[in-house]
């Protein structure tokens, strides 16, 4: 992948260094790779004083901070253009639902860029802060906020009862409450202007309220000040409602581990965990990394990451994934994964990188939205000067419904439509054990018409398991099973193992081929107890096999198993069969994609007979026999015809997802392919599939609702204010409203069940 991870620089894996939360100054956080030599760590290593921390790699000093007061994707894009402003910048990139600013610089500007984001109102946090810590900074942030409209709020009741007995003093306390509540507006306004963003809704309101004053509408003014703060306060509860799943996921993670070193326990931060320590975690907590079981078993609840409600059982040397739950016992475990590139650091790096590739509407709107202000602006004005000019109108009207026009002017709204949609849907995906790369994907995904499966691993368990064994010329089972393992111990392939596997558990030596080698399409061969022995697929020996050994071949391949040959110097000495189980679910997913209108074949390596077996259960169509180029070429062929996503779960199946609309991973396969796949199924339960199909169709219907909210609603007070039966402060609800709708109605994406 090509972005970095949330602790991750472009160079190194990383890990957040332990800091004092407590100290007053910002700092970023700083990375370095668990596995350099001290060597590599001279040239690339962390440069950290108390207060900052950077990180120096060929594109420069890298910076991280977590940013909290952010209400929509607007203020992230605000922030991005005031770093970018600052001398020594290169690139500035602000992550919503994260909370994360990234910035490469050729100096070091972090005090720089910590006075420009708290210039427009934002503020910083070191990356290794807490979750808690954030959560109470943002609160205070919120508490500030209540004070205010509280205050502004007493101040307009005040100056009403004073109207109601001295209409004059009445209006002039309302002017003090409009410029009270416009000091901290006008104040983001200018600093917004001074970092890029003339046209910001502060700008808007500020000009509209000036005006209103200026035109005697002072319980107006004060009124639109009152609407547009609790307008930005729902907003803000929307946004940290919409990442409450993100900071959840965070928060999996504990702050420290019990390592045993030499027999001596003891507690460390999990930044210096390394791969290979020895950890004991007790029931109720959750693992600190990525880990193999030493124990026995144990049970643990993997609900957070992969949606499933029932604890897993793990035996000796299987791995579990960081922040799943210990159920039942006192257990030890081996650390796998380096420092910030554990199961949660991978899914928080998604999450990142969806946000980064935007659906096509989401930059569409955001182009439009740059142009929109600006023309409704001049239209404002434009509204104002000609009627009093060309037509002697009255000047109080129409300057009125000039600054009401004005109003109508914010895109926040429009813009927030698509991501907040977006993010939604990221999110109740996350929530489903499905892991899903952006808004383009998951735009994609619901326009899909044709879903190509692989069959091994995807289709079916991926666990095939020996069901015959047939030996010729006089070859003992045994010693047909020795000399097939040992050219197959040491491959990652599903039937190898299976192989190696079931030669085991028949109380077979196994010992290594020698000159093992893989003929690409065809098979293995190696040499052992002084003979050539070769593994191949009867269909590339299909001119020297013996007639009856291919009709042996074709009742167990009618049997639904897939066969292979086993040659001894050429002369074939046996056949092994092997038959994989369709996953539990299979049936009812295939059923209720086809009930969605979309059409599912498989596309698989193995023979046509028993792959026919299986497309027959699953009654989809099938193409057999496969090499991967065959699949590229297939799935090129399904998507001129419709849109075409591709299913698997390994690195032959790359290609063809690639090639396809989107391609979809299983989450036990291999990391290419997951890396590959636009999307992943991290419970390897094929009916989320349907999950995610619903549920991207339900974010496309959604994205439209809101855009028609959004557009409907100013079109609406457009036409109302130049008619002049709308005012001010209607035309704030169509701002304010407008994007609290939009929001709350994208949120209805989190709780949507499938």
């Amino acid at each position: 992948m090509n972005n970095p991870n949330p602790q991750r620089t472009p160079l190194q894996d990383c890990c957040s260094a332990t800091s004092n939360t407590s100290k007053s100054k910002t700092s970023t956080s700083c990375t370095s790779n668990a596995n350099q030599d001290q060597s590599d760590q001279n040239t690339g290593q962390c440069c950290a004083s108390d207060e900052i921390a950077t990180h120096s790699s060929s594109i420069g000093l890298q910076f991280s901070w977590r940013v909290s007061g952010m209400d929509c994707a607007s203020c992230a894009r605000s922030i991005e253009k005031a770093v970018s402003s600052v001398d020594g910048v290169m690139s500035a990139n602000v992550v919503f639902s994260t909370e994360k600013l990234r910035v490469s610089a050729n100096i070091d500007v972090s005090d720089k860029i910590q006075d420009a984001v708290k210039g427009i109102g934002f503020d910083l946090q070191p990356l290794t802060a807490t979750i808690d810590s954030s959560s109470s900074t943002l609160s205070l942030y919120n508490w500030r906020e209540y004070v205010s409209i509280v205050g502004l709020a007493l101040l307009m009741l005040i100056s009403w009862g004073i109207a109601q007995f001295n209409p004059l003093f009445g209006q002039t306390a309302f002017v003090v409450t409009t410029l009270v509540g416009l000091v901290p507006i006008m104040k983001k306004s200018w600093r917004m202007m001074c970092s890029g963003s003339p046209f910001s809704i502060e700008t808007l309101m500020s000009v509209a309220a000036i005006g209103a004053l200026f035109i005697g509408a002072t319980a107006e003014a004060a009124m639109v000040l009152l609407l547009f703060m609790l307008g930005e306060c729902l907003e803000s509860f929307a946004a940290n409602r919409a990442r409450k799943g993100v900071s959840a996921l965070m928060a999996l993670l504990p702050e420290e581990a019990l390592i045993i070193k030499n027999g001596v326990r003891q507690k460390i931060a999990i930044a210096d965990l390394r791969p290979g320590d020895e950890i004991e975690v007790s029931p109720g907590e959750r693992l600190p990394a990525d880990a193999e079981l030493i124990s026995e078993m144990a049970s643990f609840d993997e609900s957070a990451l992969t949606g499933e409600s029932v604890p897993v059982e793990r035996l000796r040397d299987d791995k579990v994934a960081a922040g799943s739950l210990l159920a039942d016992r006192v257990v030890r475990l081996k650390v796998v994964s380096k420092p910030g590139n554990n199961a949660i650091d991978r899914i928080l790096q998604l999450i990142e990188e969806a946000e980064e590739r935007r659906a096509p509407l989401e930059r569409f709107l955001d182009k439009f939205s740059r142009v929109y202000t600006p023309v409704i602006m001049l239209m404002s004005v434009l509204v104002i000067l000609i009627p009093p000019l060309a037509f002697a109108q009255p000047w109080d009207m129409w300057i009125y419904r000039g600054l009401t026009l004005l109003l109508i002017g914010c895109p926040c709204a429009l813009v927030i439509s698509t991501p907040a949609a977006i993010t939604s849907g990221l999110a109740a995906a996350t929530r489903r054990g499905a892991l899903i790369k952006g808004g383009l994907a998951l735009e994609q995904l619901g326009r899909v018409k044709t879903i190509a499966f692989d069959k091994t691993g995807t289709l079916t368990e991926g666990k095939p398991s020996v069901t015959n064994v047939v030996t010729f010329n006089g070859s003992e089972v045994d010693d047909l099973l020795a000399a097939a393992a040992s050219v197959e111990m040491g491959s990652h392939h599903p039937l190898a193992k299976a192989i190696v596997d079931y030669t085991e558990q028949q109380g077979i030596a196994l010992e290594h081929a020698s000159n093992r080698k893989t003929l690409v399409g065809v098979g293995v061969e190696g040499n052992f107890a002084g003979k050539k022995i070769s593994i191949s697929a009867p269909s590339k020996l299909i001119r020297t096999l013996d007639n009856s050994i291919q009709q042996q071949v074709t009742v167990l391949e009618q049997e639904g198993k897939t066969v292979v040959v086993v040659l001894e110097d050429g002369e074939s000495s046996g056949l092994i069969a092997l038959r994989d189980k369709l996953r539990d679910d299979a049936k009812v997913a295939l059923k209720d994609l086809a009930a969605l209108g979309i059409n599912s074949v498989m596309l698989t390596g193995d023979n046509a007979r028993a792959a026919g077996v299986i497309a027959a259960e699953l009654n989809i169509d099938y193409r057999a026999s496969l090499l991967p180029e065959d699949k590229v070429s297939a799935v090129v062929e399904l998507n001129q015809q419709q849109a075409t996503a591709m299913v698997g779960d390994g690195i032959n199946d790359t290609p063809a997802m690639k090639a396809s609309t989107i391609g979809i991973a299983m989450g036990s396969g291999t990391d290419v392919a997951l890396e590959t796949a636009d999307a992943a199924l991290t419970h390897n339960r094929l009916i989320g599939l349907v999950e995610m199909v619903r549920l991207s169709r339900a974010t496309n219907a959604n994205i439209r609702q809101n855009i028609t909210i959004a557009l409907g609603l100013k079109a609406v007070f457009l036409v109302t204010t130049l008619l002049g039966l709308t005012g001010l402060w209607l035309a704030v609800l169509a701002d304010s409203g407008a994007t609290a709708l939009v929001t709350a109605n994208a949120l209805r994406l989190l709780s949507k069940r499938s």
